[in-house]
């Protein structure tokens, strides 16, 4: 394999990273550079599958655990509560908020919270240990990755 294939899969990798600066960046970029390269090399090919199965599955992953988390908290902040009076009399909540009201519920959404906050980190170090594997002439295949390219 040459340098300009070891180069271009890595940057597949790390164009993943353009999600902390442009909205759905690591669908797009990776999508381009793949679909422009997959043809000429296998190694590319494999390298751009990898990288957006990857993405995929973290999105997935993601909306997993916001869709237990947020629902739980709002409802166990809210349950004790009248909507009328915390729009209309300004009330304020957090002075009839106690540590009883806290349930097994709320323990759930916060672990799934801090487990959602561990995946972007784990998301983050995964992507530079798969540029530095391209980039080394490697075929990296990110763990827990559902393959929805084959």
């Amino acid at each position: 394999m040459t340098s300009n294939e070891k180069n271009t899969a890595t940057f597949i990798h790390l164009s993943m990273l353009t999600q902390y600066f442009i909205p759905f960046g690591n669908y797009i970029f990776p999508a381009i550079i793949w679909a422009s390269k997959k043809e000429s090399s296998n190694y590319i090919n494999h390298h751009g599958k990898q990288a957006l199965n990857f993405q995929l599955s973290i999105f997935l992953y993601s909306i997993l655990l916001l869709l237990v988390s947020i629902p739980t908290l709002l409802y166990t902040f809210f349950k004790n509560s009248n909507f009328f009076e915390l729009i209309y009399k300004h009330n304020n909540y957090s002075e009839r908020f106690n540590l009883e009201n806290i349930s097994g519920v709320v323990v759930l959404a916060c672990i799934a919270l801090l487990i959602f906050a561990l995946l972007k980190i784990f998301e983050f170090v995964l992507i530079l240990i798969g540029a530095l594997k391209a980039s080394e002439g490697i075929e990296y295949k990110y763990p827990m990755t559902i393959n929805f390219f084959k």
